[in-house]
């Protein structure tokens, strides 16, 4: 593993948003738009990711439209012959700036969607009339020629909406959509009790997922992200520790996920003090766990350590109380136990009021 090269960046090139989702990735001390990296700073990003082996680059945020240099951050990337997917969540854009875009040479759009429900979906999301203007620019990004990736967290709030969320996304012309439960850190964690959907849910959940791949084969590809709090077994972090991909923040630290900065005794390095090579190589942070040489019992003598590589390790220290300990969301691990028991309270308590995502708040 010490030798892998990483195939995806993704450039959070802003913590703003209109949008206020109580599950979203962005740490609770979100970045604020004075400490943004400017435009020729991406684009040396951009060009050092090319020369390092990047394939993928996904644009993200925050809403990543907010930027007015985005066309011009396309169309470098296009110069250089990286893949670039846009992921947002389309409340901001229209025909025009998806054209210009496109002409730009995005590859690729991932519109994020709360819900089937116009009501619900606005509530989730902290921003009336947003729901209109999403479908309305997922038939766009369809019309422009761009394929398109509709991406729906699933939680208490929305779970019981994913057949018609799979409907939906195939009458629009989506390639692919991707039911993801969210995945409890950063505003998801702090909304967990909110978000937590009960057990059966959640084994209903994955029941119609197959279904629907049955029922949508080679119209649609439904990727599944797995609720951790009711698995058996988590999955490789990242694909892998260091091992696939790097997260620039808007900023300019480097980070191996979105939550690494959460684990305290880490160091990361930043883009605008070394290049993305020797960062990808000798930063501490993103060496800290690629190997298996970390690991303590019971992933040490583990037949699955290969495999998912000890989980999570944000999650570990967040609910095991140590960065090296088995994820929770393994049944071998000593904290099994009590993450489910939490997931199953929190659950039935139904907690009806989320935090939302706010930058100060």
């Amino acid at each position: 593993m010490t030798g892998a090269l990483p195939i995806g960046l993704l450039a959070e090139i802003t913590h703003r948003c209109p949008l206020q989702c109580p599950y979203c990735s962005n740490p609770l001390q979100l970045e604020r738009r004075s400490a943004e990296l400017d435009t020729v700073t991406w684009k040396r990003i951009f060009t050092e990711a090319d020369d390092l082996g990047v394939l993928q680059l996904h644009l993200s945020g925050g809403e990543p439209t907010v930027r007015s240099d985005l066309v011009e951050l396309v169309s470098h990337c296009a110069r250089l012959g990286l893949y670039t997917n846009l992921i947002t969540s389309g409340v901001l854009l229209d025909r025009d700036k998806l054209q210009a875009l496109t002409d730009a040479g995005l590859d690729h759009v991932q519109l994020s969607l709360q819900d089937i429900d116009p009501i619900n979906a606005d509530h989730i999301g902290g921003f009336r009339g947003g729901h209109e203007r999403k479908l309305a620019v997922g038939s766009a990004v369809v019309e422009a020629g761009l394929p398109l990736t509709i991406n729906a967290v699933i939680h208490r709030r929305n779970i019981g909406s994913i057949e018609r969320l799979v409907d939906l996304a195939v009458s629009v012309g989506a390639r692919r959509i991707e039911i993801a439960h969210a995945q409890y850190y950063g505003w998801a964690l702090l909304n967990r009790a909110g978000l937590m959907p009960t057990e059966p849910q959640v084994l209903e959940a994955a029941r119609q997922v197959e279904e629907l791949r049955l029922r949508y084969a080679g119209s649609i590809v439904i990727d599944t992200v797995i609720s951790d709090y009711y698995a058996d077994y988590p999955k490789a972090c990242m694909g892998g520790w260091g091992s696939r991909a790097i997260n620039i923040t808007p900023s300019g630290k480097a980070l191996p996920c979105h939550a690494a900065e959460t684990i305290p005794e880490l160091r990361f390095d930043n883009v605008k003090d070394k290049s993305l090579s020797a960062i990808w190589h000798h930063s501490s942070a993103f060496c800290a766990f690629r190997d298996l040489d970390w690991m303590e019992e019971p992933c040490l003598s583990c037949s699955r350590k290969e495999t998912c590589r000890g989980g999570c390790r944000c999650q570990a220290l967040a609910l095991a109380g140590r960065a090296t300990a088995a994820d929770p969301a393994c049944v071998l691990s000593e904290f099994h136990d009590a993450l489910r028991s939490r997931a199953l309270s929190e659950s039935a308590a139904a907690k009806d009021e989320f935090s939302y995502r706010r930058i100060g708040a």
